[in-house]
């Protein structure tokens, strides 16, 4: 994994971008519910009225079924303490889940969370999301890759980029309507990406979700869930107190100030997300 100081390093070397930044949208808080601030948040997904979660950290990996409005753990099972879970979706009746070094993922019956079978994978394993025929998967580097969800083997891999640089650190995932959202790790960007050629078509920039003193407390942003019946969309992060359903909002942008999302080559980043990637503390994945 790249150290954040090459990060940093690049994204201050970054000049203007040419023909344009990629535009960036903000959000607006539709609604905000109870979230375990317990919960290192590394899977998230809406499916048939539930809200399912994927925790990590040594010790504290789960899976979960949460009532959405109160934030209560309806459902757990938890990994054996030497696996640190990752990214989780569904596909049929199961539930899927990485881990992140150990290279392999977990099958689980989606209504009794019993363990059916496992499959393994080369490298780690981030983030993990499907689009109704491929499981797509990150692993911390610029490349998703689409795996057979029946055999968990690699189908293709797909390089993402910002205007011609790639794009590292995607993190969870979420496939909606035609794009695949991606946070990236240690920044409170999401990046809107295309499935089929992996050029980033813009970003969500989430700042300012949790209050100062909420975010002293807490890891970074993680968690992206999407209800495609109620078109609702829903953010948490690792050890939030809070899940947002948030509504995408246009910005203006200011007159001599561009504003753009965390990684894009040729992108720039306003101060503030440049101090944030400073002062972020090296936390576990």
């Amino acid at each position: 994994m790249a150290s954040l100081a090459a990060l940093l390093a690049t994204l201050l070397r970054a000049g203007p971008a040419e023909p344009g930044p990629l535009p960036v949208d903000t959000y607006q808080v539709v609604h905000q519910h109870p979230h375990d601030p317990a919960a290192f948040t590394q899977g998230l997904f809406f499916l048939d009225g539930q809200l399912y979660e994927g925790t990590g950290l040594h010790g504290r990996s789960s899976i979960r079924r949460v009532a959405l409005e109160t934030g209560a753990v309806a459902q757990q099972h938890d990994l054996p303490s030497e696996y640190f879970g990752e990214g989780l979706t569904a596909w049929g009746q199961h539930l899927i889940q990485l881990t992140w070094q150990s290279q392999v993922a977990f099958v689980f019956n989606r209504t009794t969370f019993a363990l059916e079978k496992q499959f393994s994978y080369a490298g780690e394993g981030w983030g993990l999301t499907q689009d109704g025929h491929s499981l797509i998967m990150s692993d911390g580097t610029d490349e998703l890759r689409f795996l057979d969800p029946a055999t968990f083997a690699e189908r293709r891999r797909l390089k993402v980029t910002a205007l011609g640089s790639p794009v590292s650190r995607l993190n969870e995932l979420e496939y909606v309507e035609g794009e695949i959202l991606s946070n990236v790790w240690q920044t409170d960007f999401v990046a809107r990406i295309s499935p089929k050629t992996g050029q980033v078509l813009g970003w969500i920039d989430l700042h300012g979700l949790l209050t100062p003193e909420e975010r002293a407390h807490t890891d970074v942003l993680n968690g992206i869930a999407y209800d495609p019946v109620g078109h609702r969309l829903f953010v948490t992060g690792k050890l939030w107190p809070k899940l947002f359903e948030i509504r995408r909002a246009h910005r203006e942008q200011k007159k001599g100030r561009r504003t753009q999302g965390p990684r894009g080559g040729k992108v720039t980043l306003k101060s503030d997300a440049l101090g944030q990637l400073a002062s972020e503390k090296s936390a576990p994945r």
